[in-house]
């Protein structure tokens, strides 16, 4: 049974589960035109603010496309399944190096077992709580590029391997921290080149490579771990679908820098997984309402979600 039947009605849950090919059109079209609107800041106002502004806004929408892809893992961006499965590999997936199919077969099954011992995702969430020491380490990896150098190193290697070892592929995806990663990754770095190609052909040579790979080897990095420690990290490891995932609440800025597409409310989307991203904001208000926020982990912000996973402790 879905968890979100033991505190929603059906009638409850239809109106929210509806798809939008508009809205879902939209959002595509407002993570690449928030991408165009950074680079053209600081085309028009080149300075060092611009400069960081357009790499933190990008990275936060690569981030943006990596929400949107997983919105079409669970046919939730598109109500046309061809239309949802092809914007999602090539307009979302792909850009990022990321894989819908793999993606898809992954985050079900995590879905599936949540925070049992046969969650896929466990073995990330685990690890917290952790120390102030040990979030530091991996945070300052996350944006010296080490972690996104180091994890594109081994996609060039898995998709080596894997070539032309179709048994194989059954079970790439357990090799990945991020299960998104594509596989066959000479299928996705083709559309990869092509963003930082068409920057440079927009702005000067340079713009693709500090614009797309940079954002990509650092701020992505660093809001995806954000985001993942915030979601599970230091959650109960049980069944209950209010205690072992967390929804954290997050304002204007965190929603532009670290948490667009409502990604915040993950509590709401364990519920009912097929709600559409945009409608899980008002699900969170239902549950409000319901008298459950006593029993929900929610955190108030991602500095608290943080202080959980360990950031205070010594």
């Amino acid at each position: 049974m879905t968890p979100g039947k033991a505190f929603l009605t059906t009638e409850e849950i239809r109106p929210l589960a509806e798809r939008s090919d508009i809205m879902g059109g939209w959002l595509v079209l407002h993570c690449w035109g928030t991408i165009a609107a950074a680079l053209a800041l600081f085309g028009l106002w080149p300075n060092i603010l611009t400069f960081a502004l357009a790499v933190v806004v990008i990275g936060s929408r690569q981030l943006g496309l990596a929400i949107l892809m997983h919105e079409a893992a669970h046919n939730a961006l598109f109500r046309n399944r061809r239309l949802n499965d092809f914007v999602g590999e090539w307009l979302c997936g792909r850009p990022i190096l990321a894989e819908l199919a793999a993606y898809r077969h992954y985050h079900l099954t995590h879905h599936r077992f949540t925070q049992t011992e046969k969650d896929p995702d466990l073995v990330l969430s685990s690890k917290f709580p952790t120390t102030r020491a040990s979030l530091k380490r991996k945070f300052i990896r996350d944006l010296t590029g080490q972690t996104g150098f180091k994890q594109l190193a081994a996609q060039v290697m898995m998709s080596v391997r894997l070539a032309g070892d179709h048994d194989a592929v059954e079970t790439a995806a357990s090799d990945f921290a991020q299960a998104f990663k594509a596989r066959d990754l000479f299928k996705s770095l083709p559309i990869f080149i092509g963003v930082i190609i068409l920057m440079g052909l927009v702005g000067n040579w340079w713009w693709g490579l500090t614009f797309w790979l940079l954002p990509y080897l650092t701020w992505f990095q660093f809001v995806l771990r954000v985001r993942n420690i915030a979601e599970h990290g230091a959650t109960e490891v049980s069944e209950n679908a209010l205690q072992n995932v967390r929804t954290t609440l997050a304002g204007p800025v965190a929603r532009l820098l670290v948490a667009p597409y409502w990604v915040n409310y993950h509590l709401e989307h364990h519920m009912v997984m097929h709600v559409p991203c945009w409608r899980l904001k008002a699900m969170h208000a239902l549950l409000v309402d319901k008298g459950l926020s006593g029993r929900m982990r929610i955190a108030p912000s991602y500095w608290h979600a943080m202080v959980e996973a360990g950031w205070r402790t010594a």
